[in-house]
Order: structure tokens, then C-alpha cells, then sequence
């Protein structure tokens, strides 16, 4: 079982490295957008090949454990959970890649508005992720929980954003295009949010055998 207990280290080293990857991402294409840094928006659309190699690696690694050692109990729950992760971690960059292929154009023209709740968005989408990866790698079902009730903040969010840009529209059209593109990665956003709080059911229930979804929350 010593091979067995390596093959294990060594699936939770890589997704976590896979996390690291998509979470840096995340901020990085948010400052290309503040920034207006079309090199950190490429640097961010070149990373998706990493992340698409690294998601076929940790699929194949799961798929050999399964295989090899027909895991029981907790340790099923946890392959099969990385599994699952996995494609939503590789979601996560796909969004991150969007994010960063609208703030090109974006870059090339002048702002409509200093950027204020999208960042705001970002950051609390990128804390959800940590801590949902967080509490997956710790067992800890209490942040897990935690992960789920922050996501109803992110949402709040994006009609905020769509209410603000359409109003900036009706006053001009010609910004209808740039704010189009603002809303679009104010979605992207929420639907990070959406994917770390996937993550963070998964932990809990990896951490208690219990299924949580839909913010069934006592």
C-alpha cells in the first residue's frame, strides 16, 4: 500500500499546483483588464495549453488509481472528487482565457468608467477558490460551508454591474460594444464563483460523506 499512498501525495500535489495555475490566472487577466496590459492578457491566453495538459495528466493519474487499487471509503471519495475538480479547475482557466481575450480591445480604446466592482468581483471569486481548495486539502467542512454562502456576494454583484454599464449606454451608444465586453467578464466572474463553490461541495464531501448542493445549509 506504500505505492498506493505515494500515487495519493502525489494526485493532491498535482491538483493543487493546478489550482495555483488557474488562481494566478484569475488575477492575472483581471490586471491586464485594470492595467490595460495586452502582455499580461497573452501571458495569461498562453497559459491554457499548461493547464489543458495538466488536467489530461491528473485524469489519467485518477483513472490508473481506480484501476490499480480499487480505493474504498474516504479515498474513493476523494479520487473520484479530484475527478471532479479537475474539470472545474480546467473550466476555470477556459474563463480566465475569456477575461483576457476582451480586455485586448478593451485596452485599445478609452475607458468607459474606472474599474471599481469588477475587481471587487474578481477578488472575492479568487478568495472562494483558495479557500474552497483550502478546505478540500485541510478536510475542513466548516470553510467549505463558508465557500457556498459567500458565492450569494458574488452574485449580488453582476446585476449591479449590468444595471451601472446600461446606463452609461443609454447616455452614449458608441459604448455599447466596451460595455458589453464588461459584462461578459463580470459573467465569466460569477460563474468562477459558481465553479469554487462546486469545488467546495466537493470537499465537504470528501470531508463528511454528506452531499451539499444547492446551499442546502443548516
Amino acid at each position: 500500500m506504500i505505492k498506493f499512498e505515494e500515487e495519493m501525495i502525489d494526485l493532491k500535489k498535482r491538483i493543487s499546483e493546478m489550482a495555483s495555475l488557474v488562481e494566478e490566472m484569475i488575477g492575472k487577466s483581471i490586471k491586464g483588464l485594470k492595467d490595460r496590459n495586452m502582455i499580461i492578457a497573452k501571458d495569461v491566453i498562453n497559459s491554457d495549453d499548461e493547464v489543458n495538459n495538466m488536467e489530461v495528466e491528473i485524469d489519467n493519474l485518477c483513472i490508473k488509481i481506480l484501476a490499480l487499487y480499487h480505493p474504498e471509503a474516504e479515498d474513493l471519495r476523494v479520487v473520484t472528487m479530484i475527478m471532479k475538480i479537475n474539470n472545474d479547475l480546467e473550466r476555470i482557466g477556459d474563463h480566465a482565457v475569456n477575461i483576457a481575450k476582451m480586455s485586448i480591445p478593451l485596452s485599445e480604446q478609452p475607458p468607459i468608467k474606472p474599474l471599481i466592482d469588477i475587481p471587487r468581483m474578481a477578488d472575492k471569486a479568487i478568495e472562494m477558490l483558495k479557500e474552497s481548495l483550502d478546505s478540500f486539502m485541510k478536510l475542513d467542512s466548516k470553510m467549505a460551508i463558508q465557500v457556498c454562502i459567500k458565492d450569494d456576494e458574488v452574485d449580488a454583484l453582476e446585476p449591479q454591474i449590468v444595471r451601472e454599464l446600461i446606463t452609461y449606454v443609454m447616455s452614449d451608444s458608441q459604448l455599447m460594444d466596451r460595455a458589453l465586453r464588461l459584462i461578459f467578464i463580470a459573467r465569466h466572474l460569477e460563474r468562477v464563483a459558481d465553479l469554487a463553490t462546486n469545488i467546495a461541495e466537493d470537499a465537504f464531501y470528501i470531508a463528511t460523506g454528506e452531499v451539499l448542493k444547492h446551499h442546502h445549509l443548516k
